[in-house]
């Protein structure tokens, strides 16, 4: 099991320390989507029960494991509007690929190549062949200023 130890302020009077542990299997379900995906979005609140993205493991538990990523430089985290955005790095795709047993050949969604130009659209063939674009062909004629020249 996973143990996250957060120490209160400095100016509380019994200094205690909090625990926190996370099953095995939503510390597996977490990094197997991050892995998957190679980002996260947690938002930035406690209470709910469960993540929206990742089944099993509550939203708390996905931030601490991201906090803990972060802290060892496998996670990047930036914060915004109550979000923080976690960007898997190298060195943690690496850490994720010994930790779950993947093949090199397995990479994240963002190191995936992507296609230049869908296939489904031909570029030879001319859209505009009969005077330009639609939406600008009128035939009033003239142009001479506001009044369109009439």
């Amino acid at each position: 099991l996973f143990v996250f130890e957060a120490k209160q302020s400095k100016y509380d009077e019994h200094n205690k320390e909090f625990k926190m542990f996370i099953p095995k299997e939503n510390r597996i379900a977490v990094f197997s989507y991050l892995f998957q995906e190679g980002v996260c979005v947690v938002k930035k609140a406690p209470k709910p029960a469960t993540h929206p993205h990742i089944e099993g493991p509550s939203n708390l538990e996905v931030m601490m494991l991201m906090k803990s990523l972060e802290s060892k430089g496998y996670v990047r985290i930036t914060f915004s509007w109550q979000y923080n955005y976690c960007y898997l790095t190298d060195a943690g795709i690496e850490y994720l690929r010994s930790y779950l047993a993947l093949p090199p050949e397995i990479v994240p969604a963002t190191h995936k190549a992507t296609q230049k130009r869908p296939d489904s659209r031909d570029r030879e063939e001319d859209k505009f062949a009969a005077g330009g674009r639609p939406a600008f062909n009128d035939n009033r004629g003239g142009g001479l200023g506001r009044g369109g020249g009439i």
